[in-house]
């Protein structure tokens, strides 16, 4: 479809901005409100008055505990009649782009800026060093205050040593290599491998949190500050939250887009967006390491998902890539790449914005040529969704797919006692020492639990034996062989 023809109401991405720092002494730097700012002017920047129009501002929660950062924005830009919204923990990144797509579409507003960030590297920094910080607050409440539906964890998971997210993911690791046939040291080198790759990205994009293409043997052999968090996890196969980062998008209709004089050669248009919201716990889940949800993705993104030229997938933790890999169709992907950052434990991974910063570099991407998909996760592969984007507008205009469903579920009791089989597995670490053992069972007619163990011989046989599939015998939560 030619752009001059492009119908007035098709959503387009015409300002897409970031943020970063990187300061070691404390106090030095901004907060997590400038970085917002700063991002919003670069996503701003060559787009005339079109950023005065914005009638909608969206800001996901993150670790800080500001009332209306959306309010914050929206006085620091003079957007003196915008409605805010904060998406609160468990509300998918992408959702809050998608709702934006979804208004202009439907005419419910012409402008929408997305912006989200945080300065958790620079707390830290002054915490370490007992430096106060004085930062501007965004106190108030939000116009809406977007909350999920449900929690993301089953108590028996809390109550029983896997609330950690590593650890979660761990688990699913375990299931994963054991449907592969893989013994759980080539698992481990198959994700090894894996995760070279997203810090090779990193490291040729020349701003990743190591700086450096980090070795496998690194992966599979901790030193220092690399200590093992959950088998086969250490500290950098995991998402790296303390950084400062922001990404600001800025969204208008095709007609706002037109009568504010902005270049066309800044419209990336979202073509189609699909998510699935119905939350399964992972212990209740029928495979640890498969997901109906982002199979259902998928199909609703249709073949673009395979066409996509650029690709990021959200990358907490390896586990989530590789579901995602199998789910996509994406585990042949011919030598391209799975990210274009370099992933949340090298690029950095903001808590609750980095599908924001993925979706500002794959607006890059597809402006140079090329059709662009992003997903994103909330909670444990808890909840699924993508979005493609591309250079010109979809025939048929935006879609925006909500594909959840009744998924299957197992029946869990935290009370089981008897025999059982383990259907994931992990050994996690405190200070860099095994710990303890941690196992989701199922008894033969199918009840699910969460076991534990702290006996030495359990400890080590599960880091490196095949423990998927072994009968065991479940009693008041603890694991005996």
């Amino acid at each position: 479809m030619a752009l001059g023809m492009v119908d007035a109401r098709t959503p387009v991405l015409v300002g897409a901005g970031v943020a970063g720092q990187r300061v070691e002494e404390a106090g030095a730097g901004v907060g997590e409100l400038e970085l917002m700012a700063r991002a919003v002017e670069d996503a701003a920047e060559g787009l005339g008055g079109l950023l005065q129009a914005v009638q909608h501002v969206l800001v996901p929660r993150g670790t800080w505990r500001h009332g209306d950062p959306g309010r914050w924005l929206a006085r620091r830009f003079k957007l003196l009649d915008a409605h805010t919204t904060l998406a609160e923990l468990g509300v998918l990144q992408q959702s809050l782009i998608t709702r934006a797509c979804a208004d202009i579409a439907a005419g419910r507003a012409d402008v929408v800026l997305v912006a989200g960030g945080e300065a958790a590297y620079r707390r830290l920094r002054a915490r370490i060093a007992g430096v106060e910080l004085v930062d501007p607050v965004a106190d108030g409440v939000p116009d809406t205050v977007w909350a999920p539906g449900a929690d993301i964890l089953a108590r028996v998971e809390i109550d029983r040593h896997l609330a950690v997210p590593a650890r979660q993911y761990a688990v699913m690791e375990s299931a994963i290599g054991a449907a592969r046939g893989l013994s759980p040291a080539d698992n481990a080198r198959e994700i090894a491998a894996l995760w070279k790759g997203f810090s090779q990205v990193a490291a040729d994009r020349g701003d990743g949190v190591r700086g450096r293409v980090v070795r496998k043997r690194e992966l599979l052999s901790p030193d220092g500050r690399n200590a093992w968090l959950a088998s086969p996890y250490t500290k950098w196969h995991c998402s790296q939250m303390n950084v400062d980062q922001a990404a600001a998008l800025l969204l208008c209709s095709a007609e706002a887009a037109r009568r504010f004089g902005v270049d066309r050669g800044r419209w990336v248009f979202p073509t189609v967006a699909a998510e699935a919201n119905t939350m399964v716990p992972l212990v209740a889940r029928p495979d640890l390491g498969r997901s109906p949800g982002f199979a259902a993705v998928g199909a609703a993104l249709g073949d673009g998902v395979r066409d996509a030229v650029h690709v990021d997938l959200y990358s907490c933790f390896p586990a989530a890539v590789r579901v995602q890999q199998h789910e996509l169709g994406l585990r042949e992907r011919a030598g391209r790449a799975l990210t274009v950052t370099g992933g949340m434990a090298f690029a950095g991974g903001p808590l609750n914005n980095y599908a924001l910063q993925a979706t500002a570099e794959i607006a890059d991407d597809v402006l140079a040529g090329g059709d662009g998909l992003v997903t994103s996760v909330s909670g444990m592969v808890t909840k699924q969704a993508g979005a493609l984007w591309a250079g010109s507008p979809a025939r048929g205009g935006f879609r925006a797919v909500d594909v959840s469903a009744e998924l299957p579920s197992m029946a869990v009791d935290a009370d089981y006692a008897g025999p059982a089989r383990v259907v994931g597995h992990t050994v996690a670490f405190d200070q860099g020492r095994a710990a303890v053992a941690v196992a989701i069972t199922e008894s033969p007619d199918g009840v699910r639990t969460v076991a534990s163990s702290t006996e030495a011989d359990v400890l080590a046989s599960m880091r490196h034996d095949e423990w998927i599939g072994r009968g065991v015998t479940v009693a008041e939560g603890t694991l005996r062989v």
